[in-house]
């Protein structure tokens, strides 16, 4: 389950450095590369050094992460429909619209925390 937003990530965009990995998924940087490390060991991914900057690492679904898409995909929409299943759309809207709320205000939190440690 872990790593199921890293790698629908990936699907979306491959490629991605491990910065940007993070802020897709909406998780601190050093939870990514366990992530990463976990799902390069499994061959789904591997890391390559950025051509443009060699301080950077770019991950990159292999043939076996590009195929779980086709797996793990359907299942997903199953369980989404089951997750909402006798709930009115008007309620998820304002469920999805707070949680994006408490979201951003915990991501400006973490923000303003970093900052205030390097100044």
């Amino acid at each position: 389950m872990g790593q199921w937003f890293f790698l629908r990530a990936l699907w979306e965009e491959d490629g991605l450095t491990q910065r940007e990995l993070s802020h897709r998924v909406g998780m601190m940087e050093p939870t990514t590369v366990t992530a990463v490390n976990v799902m390069e060991a499994q061959g789904l991914v591997q890391r390559v050094r950025n051509s443009h900057d060699r301080r950077k690492m770019n991950v990159f679904l292999t043939d076996k992460g590009r195929a779980l898409r086709d797996t793990m995909m359907p299942s997903a929409s199953e369980i989404a429909q089951i997750a909402i299943d006798g709930i009115a759309p008007e309620e998820l809207d304002v469920t999805l619209d707070v949680l994006r709320r408490v979201g951003a205000n915990l991501n400006a939190a973490c923000a303003a925390a970093r900052d205030g440690e390097e100044g």
